[in-house]
């Protein structure tokens, strides 16, 4: 059944809150890592909460209530998130507070906040939202895991509308630790040739992506039809057979993907698998990427289900997400597929309503 979705937000390293689509272009990497634009929040929070907020809590509270302010609803019939590591910078705050007062006398603010249904939780204590209340963390499946609940509930609560976010942050802390463990690596004077070097390490991003999902396609702009996760395929024969049942169960072709996101993210490893992809099963698709603009996080599937909402919603692409692609006339299908060190893979299906 499918999945509309009537809203769509996003603060990320682009300019994309209250932005038009096209604005989004990659250029030259002024820092080690992407951070997000980051709007003025005094005009979505109260100022005195504000001071009390981590930089992710506003982040998906702004969000959040543009995303609910677009469709014109108050009130969610419930909230659902995806974030990989939570709040990560009121964690490291509390860890810090730990050494510096000697375990003694710790002031419990940054450990209340740390935890990672914070950003949902602020965001029904604002809305005073009762209902259902659930955040998923599941490294790179958080999301995927939210989307498929989401879409559970819905087939049970038809007439619900539900608020899907997903979220994370970086900090500096945190990006020198995944890159010491090969995670991440730095960007600093780099442009996207970054991604034709093929070395180690991914281009660290975040971002906060949020959306009004219900059963009505009135004043919808896409569809999400269906999602798929699969966990360390034997061989790449495998992670083949896994695509291919996902979009056949759909009653659909490769020739029906009017373009395929893929989450390129400059590490040599997860590359090779959609390099090895796109010139086999999807060797007659259109290409887009886009972790160069918004860089890779454990909930970086949001961005490019945004990403994908708003082609469908235009029926364009920016050219900066176009890695290789033939002129399409009218995009009804879109794929997007998200793996990470070739063991968590996810494949999330939109369609123009």
């Amino acid at each position: 059944m499918k999945t509309y979705i009537n809203s769509a937000t996003a603060i990320s390293p682009q300019p994309t809150f209250c932005k038009p689509f096209e604005m989004v272009k990659p250029e030259r990497y002024e820092t080690e890592f992407l951070k997000c634009v980051e709007p003025d929040y005094k005009e979505y929070i109260n100022p005195a909460l504000l001071r009390r907020m981590g930089r992710v809590v506003k982040m998906g509270v702004a969000a959040s209530i543009q995303c609910l302010k677009d469709t014109g609803l108050e009130k969610p019939d419930a909230i659902i998130t995806g974030t990989g590591l939570g709040c990560i910078e009121d964690t490291e705050k509390f860890l810090n507070d730990i050494i510096i007062n000697k375990e003694q006398f710790l002031p419990p603010t940054s450990f209340i906040q740390s935890t990672h249904n914070t950003i949902a939780g602020q965001i029904a204590l604002l809305l005073k939202c009762n209902s259902y209340n659930y955040a998923y963390v599941h490294r790179c499946f958080s999301f995927e895991n939210a989307l498929q609940d989401a879409m559970m509930l819905l087939h049970e609560q038809p007439d619900f509308q539900i608020l899907l976010g997903g979220v994370d942050e970086i900090t500096p802390a945190s990006y020198t630790i995944l890159n010491r463990l090969g995670v991440y690596k730095s960007v600093l004077g780099s442009d996207t040739g970054v991604f034709t070097d093929k070395t180690g390490g991914s281009i660290a991003g975040e971002g906060a992506s949020f959306f009004v999902l219900s059963n009505n396609p009135e004043n919808a702009f896409a569809a999400i039809d269906a999602v798929k996760i699969f966990y360390k395929p034997d061989d790449i024969g495998h992670t083949e057979s896994y695509i291919s049942g996902f979009i056949q169960k759909q009653g659909l072709t490769f020739r029906d993907m009017d373009a395929v996101i893929m989450g390129y993210s400059a590490d040599k490893d997860s590359d090779t698998v959609y390099d090895t992809l796109s010139h086999s099963i999807f060797a007659e698709n259109n290409i887009l990427y886009y972790k160069h603009l918004f860089g890779e996080y454990f909930t970086a599937s949001a961005m490019a289900v945004w990403a994908g909402a708003n082609i469908l919603k235009s029926n364009s692409c920016p050219d900066a997400m176009k890695l290789r692609f033939n002129k399409v006339d009218q995009f009804k299908h879109i794929l997007v597929y998200n793996q990470f060190k070739n063991a968590e893979h996810a494949l999330i299906l939109l369609s123009s309503c």
